[in-house]
């Protein structure tokens, strides 16, 4: 059988159009023959998400993104997933956009939902959406609060030195650079001063040693007494003196108390008063008898009569006694 030219212009040109339509698809990396379901998931930005970005399941490719639309005037966005059937999960899984490399990229991983008590996805159905950050997203989060906190110690920075500018005046930069040259002389002095306690020291050295060693041996000679007073049983001579003391205490005490005859002197006074008396009228007796011996003694060898004696009106025991 012969075919007409027009036959095979035709057979040339559905060729044609049958190889166009696959390379568009493997370009799209859409199959033909598949049996994937679509499904959507609403995004209010996708973030630089391309028909033909990745589906995965815990890191496996089950799908690719088939279109992207708006889905109103909202702005919001609806993105087209064509995922293979094979793995069966639940319609309350998560479909989450998430950065593909720190570069850029974007694709979307579904979590899937094993709950043998949800139902299945199929085709239509319609995933819970979320946007997992990237790494450009996180470190905004991070660098914003430090560029706040940078440019208010900035600001702050620059509101202190205004203020400083304003307080240093050329009296007071003189004062503060004198203050400042009186530091320096200061440390300079301390500085010599140490060099010479230093020196000092040094040369003393012999000497401090030699004192150090006499202050020793006066250590070991107050050690030796001590322990010679110990042995000396100083501990029993403090307990007889403390005894003696308590004993003395004891007798103060009776004698205050007007116990025994000193007691009794110290207390009463008429026994005080007595003995003054006494005291007085023996002393006169005693300078009376000095005075005048005759009045008590009178000796007659042969017999004379004794004359009567008359007390003289200058007699001094007699005055003394009025």
């Amino acid at each position: 059988m012969k075919l007409s030219r027009e036959i095979k212009t035709a057979i040339v040109g559905l060729g044609g159009i049958l190889l166009f339509i696959l390379g568009f698809t493997y370009l799209k990396s859409s199959p033909i023959f598949d049996n994937n379901i679509q499904v959507f998931a609403v995004y209010d930005n996708v973030g630089g998400l391309q028909t033909g970005n990745a589906i995965s399941i815990n890191g496996y490719k089950v799908g690719q993104v088939s279109s992207i639309k708006f889905l109103d005037r909202s702005g919001k966005l609806v993105v087209t997933m064509s995922i293979d059937d094979t793995f069966k999960f639940s319609k309350k899984s998560v479909a989450e956009l998430f950065d593909t490399g720190i570069i850029g990229g974007k694709g979307i991983q579904i979590v899937p939902n094993l709950d043998p008590g949800s139902p299945v996805v199929v085709n239509g159905d319609t995933l819970i959406s979320s946007t997992k950050p990237g790494i450009t997203e996180l470190l905004q989060q991070q660098i914003n609060p430090l560029q706040l906190k940078v440019e208010n110690i900035i600001s702050n920075a620059d509101s202190l030195l205004v203020g400083i500018n304003k307080l240093l005046d050329p009296s007071t930069r003189k004062n503060l650079q004198e203050g400042i040259n009186g530091i320096n002389d200061l440390v300079l002095g301390l500085s010599e001063s140490t060099r010479l306690i230093n020196e000092l020291l040094t040369s003393n050295q012999s000497n401090i040693d030699s004192s150090l060693n006499s202050v020793k041996q006066t250590m070991n000679n107050l050690s030796k007494i001590t322990d010679s007073i110990a042995r000396m049983g100083m501990g029993d001579s403090l307990l007889n003196l403390s005894n003696s003391l308590t004993n003395i205490n004891a007798v103060l005490t009776k004698i205050e108390e007007g116990d025994g005859n000193l007691g009794k002197l110290v207390q009463e006074d008429e026994l005080y008063t007595n003995l003054e008396q006494s005291t007085k009228e023996l002393s006169l007796l005693l300078q009376d008898l000095r005075l005048n011996p005759k009045r008590y003694i009178n000796v007659s060898v042969f017999g004379k009569k004794q004359k009567t004696y008359e007390v003289p009106l200058n007699d001094p025991a007699v005055n003394q006694k009025e």
